[in-house]
């Protein structure tokens, strides 16, 4: 275990741009391996029809809610762990990603609880069609039950980050994708258990990945968990929302939009749900590397803003602006450039194929922009500047993207509907570029070593 000198020293001296590759591209791969094996469920179900298909979209939706719950205790409690790690005071850290980690068990527990009592109706919320319902509900009760376990892996696999332990965190999500991966292709291909096998296979995946997560952590960190550390300071938990909030709004608002968007486009049928989901799926994979890499610079950049070390925040910022660029831009010329292809993997009905391939081309140019609107948002969130990250996180999931789909569909019915989110992340990237001119030229340098003005 990494004392906490040495770790400060390793925050504080080593090459910014080599610290956030060494905690970002492990991150990387793991969300990496999450969305492969999201891909691989929408690809093993995809053979069982575009009915069968389109329970997937619905279900992304349902996790994006488990994973806004999660990011924000996880994301909110690693902030200050990498504060207290920064100040050497482990008994802190330990206090904070407790509480998150215990609060974040009653939380998902409840709403595995709510998920199961009203599974149809809730279904039917999401965006479900009569026909997609029963496989919604075969792959909703397995992801509900496994939801508890979901939350505290997530929190446990953030906390790892903020702690400089990006390559355990890598392994905990990592063995579970890809065990999810194997066992989807057992249970649908050779047991024949259709959506139920699929939704089986994920909760599997889900509950092993929290058990190496938390032999990780209980083994490797700075900090530990323990029920005793739970804080009794209301002031605390505050602190945790509040800066982790802006992850729930991303999140969250990821979870009501794809919920408009799948109502929105129920009217013209199960073909056109089906051919989102994989569009969305796609587009997650190529968002993966953008936040993955996003994901490594926000623990450098809160504890060096912590630690007063300016300099090397703004360095962080440009840099995981410009590497995150390169990585995205790669990934995005598949979609552009063989749309068809890529959708025809997925699923074979033509008329799947055709709402798909023109879609996918337009979402892939789309994620270019997200660079610009994550990163920003990412670095306010980290150096606790909630107010801002919340206003920046509202952007391409809520404020931006939902008026435009509403009106686009209105005017261009599914059209519309596949413009809307490349639209959005133009306008999200646009609107968050003066928020990182702010912060690169009004933020004093390391020298100064005073807080600079908000804004």
């Amino acid at each position: 275990m990494e004392n906490s000198e040495a770790y400060y020293k390793k925050m504080t001296e080593t090459p910014v741009s080599k610290l956030i590759v060494v905690l970002g591209i492990p991150t990387t791969i793991s969300m990496l391996i999450t969305s492969i094996y999201n891909l691989a469920d929408t690809y093993f179900v995809g053979t069982l029809g575009e009915s069968a298909q389109g329970a997937t979209g619905i279900l992304f939706t349902l996790q994006c809610i488990i994973q806004a719950l999660a990011f924000m205790l996880g994301h909110g409690s690693g902030t200050f762990v990498a504060k207290c790690l920064a100040e050497k005071d482990a008994k802190q850290a330990t206090k904070y990603v407790s509480t998150a980690f215990f609060v974040g068990a009653v939380a998902g527990t409840i709403l595995m609880a709510f998920g199961l009592i009203f599974l149809s109706p809730f279904m039917r919320l999401l965006g479900s069609t009569e026909t997609i319902l029963p496989y919604a509900k075969d792959y909703g009760l397995w992801v509900l039950i496994s939801c508890p376990f979901m939350v505290c892996s997530l929190i446990l696999n953030n906390n790892l980050r903020y702690e400089g332990k990006a390559l355990y965190a890598m392994i905990g999500l990592g063995a579970g994708g890809l065990l999810n991966i194997f066992m989807d292709y057992i249970f649908i291909e050779h047991m024949y258990l259709g959506v139920f096998g699929a939704g089986m296979s994920t909760a599997i995946s889900q509950i092993i990945s929290f058990f190496i997560l938390i032999f990780f952590y209980l083994k490797m960190a700075q900090s530990t968990i323990s029920i005793k550390a739970m804080s009794r300071d209301i002031t605390d938990y505050w602190n945790i929302i509040r800066v982790g909030f802006p992850s729930f709004i991303r999140q969250g608002l990821t979870s009501i939009s794809n919920g408009v968007l799948n109502n929105l486009a129920k009217p013209f049928g199960d073909a056109a749900i089906a051919a989102i989901s994989v569009i969305n799926r796609f587009s997650s994979f190529i968002m993966c590397v953008g936040l993955g890499i996003g994901q490594g610079f926000q623990p450098v950049a809160s504890f060096n803003y912590q630690a007063q070390e300016y300099t090397r925040v703004k360095k962080g910022l440009v840099f995981t602006l410009g590497f995150s660029a390169v990585l995205v831009g790669l990934l995005s010329l598949f979609g552009i450039c063989m749309p068809t292809v890529i959708i025809r993997i997925f699923q074979k009905e033509q008329t799947v194929v055709d709402i798909g391939k023109i879609g996918l081309r337009i979402a892939s140019i789309g994620v270019l922009f997200l660079p610009l609107s994550v990163s920003v948002n990412m670095l306010y969130q980290s150096i606790r500047k909630a107010g801002i990250a919340s206003f920046l996180a509202l952007l391409r999931s809520g404020l931006v993207f939902i008026p435009v789909l509403v009106l686009f569909s209105f005017l261009w019915k599914l059209d519309g509907i596949l413009w809307a989110q490349p639209v959005s992340d133009f306008l999200s990237g646009m609107i968050s570029l003066p928020f990182i001119f702010y912060f690169l030229f009004k933020t004093p340098n390391t020298e100064k070593k005073e807080e600079p003005e908000e804004l």
